[in-house]
């Protein structure tokens, strides 16, 4: 499983890297960068409320 940014949806809101550094980082402006990590099975639930808690919508998780 991993992260998509839609980076035209993405306004710097930065929930994601305050909840999920170990996954996210930001780049200079404060949009959200995803971090080349591997997002395990047992993490499934936190990852999913990591992108539930993006105010734009803008973060999905997809099967590898």
């Amino acid at each position: 499983m991993r992260f998509v940014v839609d980076t035209d949806l993405c306004v710097g809101h930065g929930r994601c890297y305050t909840l999920a550094p170990q996954w996210f980082d930001c780049d200079d402006v404060g949009y959200a960068e995803i971090k080349d990590v591997v997002i395990g099975a047992g993490e499934r639930t936190q990852a999913e409320d990591v992108a539930a808690a993006c105010p734009e919508g803008a973060i999905t998780l997809v099967e590898k």
